[in-house]
């Protein structure tokens, strides 16, 4: 089943201007993420992780990544310096098209770390590139197919195991008109709800939001554009794990919509904070109807699918 709707053009948002990123650059730190340890010396790298993981394929194509972004865009980020370099968290990445995919996984894989990524399963067909994304730790993701709760369990062993989680919880490209964070699916706050439960600690949950990509042409990419991502802060959800020892068999449903809304909301208050633009008043883009909606009160359910 193809996904609903279409992208918007490019032409529907403007570059990131060199000003934006000179505003960005004042406020930041600003580093090149396309660069092992680009936030500076001093860090480790774990080892054990990168060599369980086809150290070899994914030193090629991490290669591969640097050299095509170098060539066609000017990346930057901060907040890398957030990323554990030891055990278990979640990457909740925003999805404005499909060259920015690589911004965030580029960034954890040079600051030493290798997630899992729950990715759709469509990009392991993709010709040569689809087989390196499986050998670097892709979990297909079958859409559609009713199969969500073995995907959020196939998620939850990963983080329990110790390794962390890669997600784009929109679970497509955005389509939203204006290219902000789309409503996000509720596997976000399951899988971060009940893997804290097994691990009786909350697993840290940072929002990773790119923008810039959204202009780039992806045949002819000069003259190069400017691409920025927020490893943002880790979202807090400990008040919803207060009871986490009287769930039953599930977290409460209620908790759960309150934290996938939580990451939603934060998602698009950086996406602002970098565009330097106020997010639409009328409210989120919602995939399910194509419409845009107002934000619901706090802890509300999620539309219907």
């Amino acid at each position: 089943m193809a996904s609903k709707g279409k992208p918007s053009p490019r032409s529907a948002v403007s570059p990131l201007s060199d000003a934006r990123v000179a505003e960005l650059a004042k406020q930041h730190r600003l580093v090149d993420p396309m660069h092992d340890f680009p936030t500076g010396a001093g860090r480790k790298a774990k080892l054990d992780e990168i060599n369980a993981q086809n150290p070899k394929a994914t030193k090629r194509l991490l290669t591969g990544v640097d050299v095509v972004f170098r060539a066609s865009c000017k990346t930057r980020a901060w907040g890398l310096e957030q990323v554990p370099e030891d055990g278990p968290f979640i990457t909740a990445a925003s999805h404005v098209t499909m060259f920015d995919v690589f911004v965030p996984m580029a960034s954890l894989f040079h600051m030493g770390r290798r997630p899992r990524y729950m990715a759709k399963a469509e990009m392991a067909k993709w010709p040569v590139i689809g087989k390196w994304f499986q050998l670097v730790g892709m979990q297909p993701v079958q859409r559609h197919s009713g199969k969500a709760k073995q995907i959020e369990e196939t998620s939850i062993d990963i983080l329990t195991s110790g390794r962390p989680l890669t997600v784009w919880p929109e679970g497509t490209v955005t389509r939203d008109p204006q290219k902000w964070v789309m409503s996000i699916k509720e596997g976000v706050g399951f899988i971060a709800l009940e893997s804290s439960r097994r691990l009786g600690r909350q697993v840290p949950l940072f929002p990773a939001v790119t923008w810039g990509a959204a202009s780039i042409n992806h045949w002819w990419p000069w003259p190069r554009k400017n691409v920025v991502m927020c490893y943002d802060h880790q979202l807090d959800y400990a008040d919803l794990l207060t009871d986490m020892d009287s769930w039953g068999d599930e977290p409460p449903v209620e908790a759960v919509n309150e934290l996938t809304w939580r990451v939603l909301k934060r998602m698009n208050t950086v996406l602002a904070a970098i565009r330097g633009e106020q997010f639409p008043a009328e409210g989120y883009w919602d995939y399910r109807s194509m419409s845009r909606k107002p934000w619901p009160e706090i802890g509300g359910p999620f539309p219907a699918e």
